[in-house]
């Protein structure tokens, strides 16, 4: 797998907020770009996973959550493995993040991906190759 990005979840998140115009419209770009150039944008089981318990928070009925979840599905994602699991661990050391966070980073780095697309790191952060990048600021 080689992606050139890889989405947080709450990228995925800010395109089904009312509540945040703005964010929803550049989550919404984002997105878009994700299903015209199929395969350059990455995601992980972890990110599927969050979006569906922060989805069903939100009140959506399971069956459009199902319906979400497979579409998001036919993108690049990368598996929760326990080669994925050291892999977190080791970025945990490394950088010092929390473990979700930690996660995060070893699956957009087992993606291929160049940048990591959230607001939950530092903006424009190098990860040892892998750069961070906050559309929301």
């Amino acid at each position: 797998m080689h992606a050139a990005r890889f989405l947080d979840t709450n990228v995925l998140l800010y395109a089904f907020d009312l509540d945040a115009p703005a964010k929803r419209e550049k989550a919404l770009r984002i997105v878009e770009e994700g299903w015209i150039s199929p395969g350059s944008t990455s995601i992980s089981v972890q990110v599927l996973q969050e979006l569906h318990v922060n989805l069903e928070r939100k009140g959506i009925s399971k069956k459009e959550i199902r319906a979400v979840i497979s579409d998001y599905s036919r993108w690049p994602v990368v598996e929760s493995t326990l080669t994925l699991l050291h892999a977190g661990m080791a970025e945990q050391s490394r950088w010092k993040l929390s473990f979700w966070d930690s996660m995060i980073l070893a699956a957009a780095r087992s993606s291929g991906a160049s940048e990591l697309i959230t607001e939950d790191l530092n903006h424009l952060q190098d990860y040892d190759g892998l750069r961070v990048v906050n559309p929301f600021l």
